[in-house]
């Protein structure tokens, strides 16, 4: 639903940075009651956040700033760490100062409520989202999923192709895709990526036999290199020297055997500049109930059932 999307993107898309610097266009959006975004340029001693739209001046309540800042389930760092970032309200007043100036006092709680209540709520695991990344830590990514509201994509379910961080994969402000994993009783939500970016053969039929292509070296094995070649696709090559995790490769395609889900490779050469190409989503909206990344003759069966918790 547009009207919850991760903060930022209603920014961009309805381009309030300069609608917003006209007095006549806020005061209409408190009369509709109609959703904007902002830069905070201060949170002040009492935590209170402060914006600035052209002539008028915006400020944010301590206990308007965040969801379960009443409640008291929600630290202050969420507050102070929206300085400088694109942060979602309604417009709950606007007051004319003994000035004249015009002071626009802002609610993200009442949008985060709404958010929760009337979208966040009713999403089931298998559901396609929209997702911006807002924060990595080494276990996994936090995601806005809509209204500032954030949920965990844990490293192992961000690509069927290991990665030893997930910087590695993203950087914050990232605009991706994500499944619903499951939520837990208190409505948390843990979410998934790899089953958006293909099955094993959807992946490999992007490549032939005899073709020299470019990857990633994910891991260096006594045996051997495993190349990433997709997200969701790697293949092993014969050790040389110059390997080294993190470094990419051309490769040279000297075999594919999708019974086996393996991929023969030939080093040709490593470089420490890497090309990160674009997220290729093989599925991006609506949902799902299973997800089978092994083909139906391997005999090892790597899937995910949305319809069963992981936990």
């Amino acid at each position: 639903m547009d009207k919850y999307l991760p903060e930022g993107l209603l920014f961009e898309k309805d381009r309030l940075g300069v609608k917003m610097q006209d007095e006549k266009f806020i005061i209409q959006a408190y009369r509709d009651g109609r959703c904007l975004e902002a830069r905070a340029v201060m949170c002040d001693s009492g935590h209170n956040l402060h914006f600035r739209f052209g002539a008028v001046r915006g400020f944010m309540p301590y206990e308007e700033c965040a969801e379960g800042i009443r409640e008291g389930t929600q630290k202050d760092i969420a507050i102070i760490s929206r300085v400088n970032k694109l942060t979602g309200f309604y417009i709950t007043d606007l007051v004319t100062e003994e000035t004249g100036e015009i002071t626009a006092i802002l609610s993200r709680t009442k949008r985060q409520k709404e958010c929760r209540e009337n979208y966040i709520s009713q999403l089931v695991p298998g559901d396609i989202i929209d997702a911006r990344i807002t924060h990595l830590e080494p276990f996994g990514a936090f995601c806005d999923i809509g209204a500032g509201i954030n949920a965990l994509l844990p490293i192992d379910s961000i690509s069927v192709s290991r990665i030893p961080d997930p910087s590695a994969r993203f950087k914050t402000g990232d605009d991706i895709k994500c499944a619903v994993r499951c939520i837990d009783a208190d409505g948390r939500i843990t979410l998934s990526h790899k089953e958006l970016l293909g099955s094993w053969e959807e992946n490999a039929a992007l490549f032939s036999e005899g073709e020299t292509v470019t990857g990633i070296i994910r891991s260096v094995e006594s045996y051997g290199v495993f190349v990433e070649l997709m997200p969701n696709l790697a293949g092993l090559a014969e050790y040389v020297p110059e390997a080294s995790a993190g470094r990419s490769a051309s490769v040279f395609i000297k075999s594919i055997n999708p019974s086996k889900m393996k991929i023969k490779l030939i080093i040709v050469d490593t470089d420490e500049h890497i090309f990160r190409k674009k997220t290729k989503y093989f599925v991006s909206c609506g949902h799902l109930d299973f997800w089978q990344y092994s083909p139906e003759n391997s005999s090892r069966k790597i899937y995910t059932d949305f319809t069963v918790s992981p936990f």
